[in-house]
């Protein structure tokens, strides 16, 4: 898509905690999750939506083409 100008990206999400979803629903799973992240806790929806927000960005023009973790350090 480069030679249209379009920057590609993939995202990669780690543990969130989304409504019905055990990350958030399981103390227990939470708190694993939680221990094994640099940032010591399980990302939340707006984590994942600033991030993208970041990357559609303009000053983001010379990125492309890149698998993007977003999982606050998990499995450093």
């Amino acid at each position: 898509m480069g030679h249209r100008q379009i920057t590609v990206y993939a995202v990669a999400p780690g543990a969130i905690a989304t409504e019905g979803s055990v990350v958030r629903d399981n103390p227990e799973i939470n708190k694993s999750i939680a221990s094994q992240t640099a940032l010591g806790r399980v990302g939340e929806p707006d984590d994942i939506g600033s991030a993208i927000a970041l990357l559609l960005s303009q000053e983001n023009r010379w990125l492309s083409g890149q698998r993007i973790e977003i999982s606050g350090g998990q499995s450093l």
